[in-house]
C-alpha cells in the first residue's frame, strides 16, 4: 500500500496491505460492536478462531470489559489455542448455535458459503458482527435472521450488491455505521432488539489506519529512511 503526501505526491511509505486491512477491519468491527451491543454485554462469542476475530477482540477489549469468551472453530484445536492466546477466561463450543446460546455478542469471521445462524438461534438483545460475508457467495447469517434484525452496514449499495444482505437476497437495512456514529440514526433501538453489523470493508478506511501508523513509525524511529 502506497502512502503519498497530498501536497506534492511524494511517496511517504510503503505498508503491508494485508496487515493494514486486517487492523482496519478488526478495529472498525470492534467499534461497531461496542456501539451496538447492550451495555451489559460482557460475554463474547467467536465463530471462526482466526486472525480477524483476534483483531476484533483486541479493539473490543480496549472499549469495554470482556469477562468471558465462547469460541467455536471447525478445527477444535484452534478454538482451544485461541482461548489460550487471548488471556480471557472462556470455553470452547461445538457449534455456532451453542455460541449464540451462551454469548451476548457473537463475532463471525469465517469462509462459510451457507448460513451458520438463523432467526431460530437468536435470543433477545443479542448482537452479531458478521465479517465473513464480504464478497459474493459468502454467507454467515440467514435471510430470515437479517430481515428481523436491526442491520447496520458500512455502505448500503455494496451491502446489497455483494455483502451479507445481497448474498441472501435481503435489501432491508436499518442504518450505516457512519449514521449511527454521527447521531443521525439510532443504533440499537430497544434493549431486546437483535442487532447485526454487516460490513463489506471500505478502502478509505485503510488510508485512515495507514496515516497514524506512518506518524507513529516516524516518531518511534525518526532517522529511518522508510523507503530504503
Amino acid at each position: 500500500m502506497c502512502l503519498h503526501d497530498l501536497t506534492d505526491g511524494t511517496l511517504l511509505a510503503l505498508l503491508d496491505s494485508a496487515t493494514v486491512t486486517a487492523w482496519r477491519t478488526g478495529l472498525a468491527a470492534a467499534l461497531a460492536t461496542h456501539v451496538l451491543a447492550t451495555d451489559q454485554s460482557a460475554v463474547v462469542g467467536v465463530v471462526g478462531a482466526g486472525t480477524q476475530a483476534a483483531m476484533v477482540l483486541a479493539g473490543l477489549t480496549a472499549l469495554r470489559k470482556v469477562e468471558r469468551l465462547v469460541v467455536h472453530d471447525v478445527v477444535p484445536e484452534r478454538s482451544a489455542e485461541f482461548l489460550t492466546t487471548q488471556g480471557i477466561p472462556g470455553t470452547t463450543a461445538t457449534s455456532a448455535q451453542e455460541v449464540a446460546a451462551k454469548a451476548d455478542v457473537v463475532v463471525l469471521a469465517t469462509w462459510s458459503r451457507a448460513p451458520l445462524l438463523t432467526a431460530a438461534d437468536l435470543r433477545p438483545g443479542l448482537h452479531l458482527t458478521t465479517l465473513g460475508a464480504d464478497e459474493p457467495g459468502k454467507i454467515e447469517l440467514s435471510a430470515d435472521l437479517l430481515r428481523n434484525a436491526g442491520v447496520i452496514v458500512d455502505d448500503w449499495a455494496l451491502a446489497v450488491q455483494m455483502g451479507a444482505l445481497g448474498n441472501v437476497g435481503v435489501e432491508a437495512k436499518h442504518a450505516t455505521l457512519s449514521e449511527v456514529l454521527t447521531g443521525t440514526a439510532a443504533g440499537r433501538r430497544t434493549p431486546d432488539e437483535v442487532t447485526v453489523y454487516a460490513p463489506v470493508g471500505l478502502p478509505w478506511q485503510d488510508l485512515a489506519v495507514a496515516w497514524p501508523a506512518y506518524l507513529a513509525a516516524k516518531e518511534t524511529a525518526p532517522t529511518i529512511d522508510f523507503l530504503s
